[in-house]
């Protein structure tokens, strides 16, 4: 467990058990350790972690009503080595797409770096951005 990363989300699962198999199953991340008597999972993805937990466990930091979809206004960058892979597994698992894949640059200083990036919603509706690194280019003059 050591070199984990410093930031890791926790998301709160309506059921449990389908966003386990969601996460496992469709979208390939590894549980690192669970605890089934609280609806608990440590999950990884080539590093990235992210942890699921039962709606219905007692929840100390809610701070407001939370309904469905789950974490509004937010989406989490995952970076995979195959995105196109993940990209159709998806869609051959029958989940929709929330943002078809694209090539997108962002200008960082005076370069851009390129995505290859897709979004998907998790069975709670938190918006997950799976992108490969297309590497960095001099910043284009329009």
């Amino acid at each position: 467990m050591e070199n984990m990363p410093k930031l890791i989300p926790e998301f709160k699962a309506a059921d449990f058990e389908k966003s386990l198999v969601f996460y496992t199953h469709i979208l390939g991340f590894k549980i690192l350790y669970d605890r089934p008597e609280e609806k608990f999972a440590m999950l990884d993805r080539e590093g990235a972690a992210l942890m699921i937990e039962s709606l219905d466990s007692k929840d100390r930091w809610a701070v407001g009503i939370r309904k469905y979809p789950l974490g509004q206004g937010i989406n989490f960058q995952i970076e995979v080595q195959d995105v196109d892979t993940l990209y159709l597994s998806i869609k051959k698992a029958g989940y929709k797409i929330f943002f078809e894949m694209e090539e997108k640059w962002y200008r960082r200083n005076d370069m851009e770096v390129g995505n290859r990036q897709f979004l998907v919603q998790d069975p709670d509706g938190y918006l997950l951005r799976f992108f490969k690194d297309l590497g960095s280019r001099p910043l284009r003059s329009n």
